[in-house]
């Protein structure tokens, strides 16, 4: 019986990494079981995580996944009508429908956001500082995730005065479950369809200059297919933006929190990057090496036999690259298991490898520069303001996204310090 991976208890699931390293120890390759009783190859070695993330036998299309075998993975709300984006495809229509999205991130508009993210955690840290001196307050709730939330929709086009509303709904969406998703849930996702279909409907009507815009220009409202050109389907349309909306604001919510915790655990780390604020581009990378926001890849299916170094991974299976035991792997790293901000530089694999690297990684790396700057700049001096060990990650049973519900902290303000 190959060992359970995944649907973890709750202290495996809020410090996975001893157990990751005790896996990877004993072979870097495993057959594995998922939570959801599906057979898995799981891929825990670095050298190997790399070369089956940029495998072409190694596929990504969902849909035919899951005509091969309807249980193979959770569908998901709002369903596999919103499931045709570029997470879930391979070449060309990968390469097709990535190019499109592209364009919302290219250097130049990345870094014209930096303005605009530096006002949104501007305003929020001053929400938080009105609580008063010393007060508790909740990190992810007040800031990790309504920064990225509202960068998201910056980029999309998303007026301010439905943002909130928005907001609600994807928390009340992507929360964690076990079994049937609940009304609630079900309430919130119809709410999102909705919305999404309201946006791309204005956007026909008078197209923005932002994101929505640009794709709803390269829709195919005049019956177009997905092979004709670089046009989008309706469905791979709506597809995009929900996934646009997720991937834009939860994986850098874990990020912001995550790094949070693991600088308050090394003390020593906080004081150098409190005392030299240059230090930041690099410490955001140690973090996403440490801190394991995404702790594994997203859902991956051999189409052919691939051998990597021996283990000739079997046509027709899942592949489960864990990310998180990658990026600690000692035979990249000298002691993997320590946060040191000043590392020698290394790629890791935080955002993935090969043509499915991930595309928002340059705005990812800004918006967690800025607002760990911008906080440790005016609460150098926060702190946990909850035992350590009450903290829970709450991504159900951790595979694909972990992060922290709540970060209750104690912000202290710089002029009130010892």
């Amino acid at each position: 019986m190959p060992p359970t991976w995944g649907g973890w208890a709750a202290d495996v699931r809020d410090d996975p990494f001893p157990f990751f390293a005790e896996m990877r120890a004993a072979d870097p390759v495993h057959d594995v079981r998922l939570a959801d009783g599906h057979d898995a190859w799981l891929v825990l070695g670095y050298d190997k995580a790399r070369r089956a993330l940029n495998d072409p036998r190694v596929s990504k299309d969902m849909l035919a996944a899951l005509d091969h075998d309807p249980g193979v993975v959770a569908e998901g709300l709002p369903g596999p009508a919103f499931s045709r984006h570029m997470l879930n495809v391979d070449p060309p229509d990968h390469t097709r429908l990535r190019g499109l999205v592209a364009q919302a991130f290219t250097p130049a508009r990345v870094a014209a956001l930096e303005p605009a993210i530096r006002s949104i955690a501007q305003e929020l840290l001053d929400t938080l500082a009105a609580a008063g001196p010393g007060a508790a307050v909740d990190l992810v709730a007040g800031y990790a995730r309504p920064l990225p939330f509202a960068v998201i929709c910056e980029l999309l086009g998303v007026p301010e005065p439905d943002r909130a509303a928005l907001q609600e709904w994807f928390l009340r969406l992507l929360r964690p479950y076990a079994g049937e998703p609940d009304p609630d849930m079900v309430a919130a996702s119809d709410s999102i369809v909705g919305y999404l279909g309201d946006l791309v409907a204005a956007a026909r009507r008078a197209p923005g200059d932002n994101l929505v815009g640009a794709l709803v220009s390269a829709s195919a409202g005049n019956g177009h297919t997905s092979g004709s050109g670089d046009r989008l389907t309706h469905q791979e349309l709506m597809s995009t933006l929900f996934q646009l909306f997720v991937a834009g604001h939860d994986t850098t919510t874990s990020l912001i929190g995550n790094a949070v915790v693991a600088l308050v655990d090394h003390q020593d780390q906080l004081a150098e990057l409190v005392a030299d604020p240059g230090l930041l581009p690099a410490a955001v990378e140690e973090l996403l090496r440490f801190c394991a926001p995404v702790p594994h890849a997203t859902f991956r299916m051999t189409t052919q036999p691939v051998d990597l170094d021996g283990t000739v991974l079997a046509s027709g299976r899942q592949v489960l690259v864990c990310l998180a035991a990658a990026n600690r792997d000692p035979a990249r790293w000298p002691e993997p298991e320590l946060l040191r901000l000043r590392r020698p530089r290394r790629p890791h694999v935080a955002f993935g490898h090969g043509i499915h690297f991930c595309l928002g990684a340059p705005l990812a790396r800004l918006e967690a520069r800025i607002a760990l700057g911008m906080l440790l700049g005016r609460f150098p001096a926060l702190s946990l303001s909850i035992p350590r060990h009450q903290l829970a990650w709450s991504h159900g049973d951790g595979l694909v996204l972990r992060g922290l519900a709540s970060l209750p902290v104690t912000l202290i303000p710089i002029d009130q310090e010892e």
